[in-house]
């Protein structure tokens, strides 16, 4: 068994069983990948995939076992080249992180400039997407950081660390009836047609439990990922905008009136996590207290040694998060 073939079946999973986009993707060939994976599976007495004719079909359930432990390995691997790098480059390396475009845009910025400044040798990639993308890119590596809202249990592989709370505001054009109300409820929102986050998005389950919970229908006309683009979408008339109150900028936005409404939803918790067993460089640790002070290393690193996000949650139910 050899380190080169457990990295083939897992990068062959990581491409959805395309061989060739696997070939592609290490710079190797077809019949090279096809011929390790067979001897391998020779070696162990096993099916990892299921075949028709030459294509992979399926993942076994053996298999799956062997590549859930071969992502173990390989993310060893990983860990003893970061804690070389370490010792030898520790502020030379790189960071990726994934997360949502509200994050993005208007939770990382300054983070981001400030790490930036401190570690000029560090280069940062942002990936933005889905809760599933974002799940999906940290299990196999090609992210160091999840930072996340909705779809936590998308994340059970990762360490998953309370950043902050935050609430919604409505916005509405300054000719909107609700802009004359200095306060709103529920049923003065249910009145008008909803321009929101797509479900799964940054804390859209509070926004229709809300609504559940008094037992009302909402018009959702219009739904998007990006609350830029649900501000177009007000602004053009199409509804009420329900979108998280950091995402309200006072100059940009001066053409909306922005009216409070933490009173209707449940808070949200964003959160940031990271392959359980990785080995964090001591940038990577400085990024965690930029973004979360809370998180400092020492809090970190008990929270590494916490069996399940169950455990994580329990350090810090006493805590009180700010609020963005």
């Amino acid at each position: 068994m050899k380190l080169q073939q457990l990295k083939y079946i897992v990068e062959v999973v990581n491409n959805n069983l395309n061989v060739s986009a696997t070939a592609e993707s290490l710079f190797t060939s077809q019949p090279g990948i096809s011929k390790q994976v067979r001897m391998l599976e020779d070696e162990l007495g096993i099916q990892i995939f299921g075949r028709s004719g030459k294509h992979l079909t399926h993942v076994t359930d053996a298999g799956q076992e062997v590549i859930d432990i071969s992502r173990e390995i390989m993310a060893k691997v990983e860990s003893i080249k970061a804690v070389a790098r370490e010792h030898n480059l520790p502020d030379q390396g790189k960071l990726n992180i994934a997360t949502t475009h509200t994050q993005a845009r208007y939770a990382l910025p300054h983070v981001i400039k400030g790490f930036m400044d401190k570690y000029p040798e560090v280069s940062l990639h942002m990936h933005q997407g889905t809760p599933s993308q974002i799940s999906d890119l940290a299990a196999k590596g090609e992210a160091d950081f999840a930072i996340a809202t909705e779809s936590l249990h998308l994340y059970n592989d990762l360490v998953m660390l309370p950043c902050y709370h935050w609430n919604r505001s409505v916005i509405v054009k300054k000719d909107h009836p609700l802009a004359l109300k200095s306060t709103i409820s529920i049923e003065d929102i249910a009145q008008y047609p909803l321009v929101t986050y797509v479900f799964g998005f940054t804390g859209r389950s509070e926004l229709d439990q809300a609504f559940g919970q008094a037992g009302l229908d909402p018009k959702i006309v219009f739904t998007a990922t990006d609350a830029d683009v649900i501000k177009t979408y007000v602004r053009l008339g199409v509804g009420v905008g329900v979108i998280a109150s950091m995402a309200v900028n006072h100059e940009l936005d001066s053409d909306l009136v922005k009216i409070d409404a933490s009173h209707l939803f449940d808070y949200s918790t964003t959160k940031i996590g990271f392959r359980k067993g990785n080995f964090l460089r001591s940038y990577m640790y400085d990024f965690i207290e930029r973004f979360a002070p809370h998180l400092t290393k020492d809090v970190v690193e008990r929270a590494m040694m916490q069996k399940t996000n169950e455990d994580v949650e329990r350090m810090f139910k006493d805590l009180t998060l700010p609020v963005r």
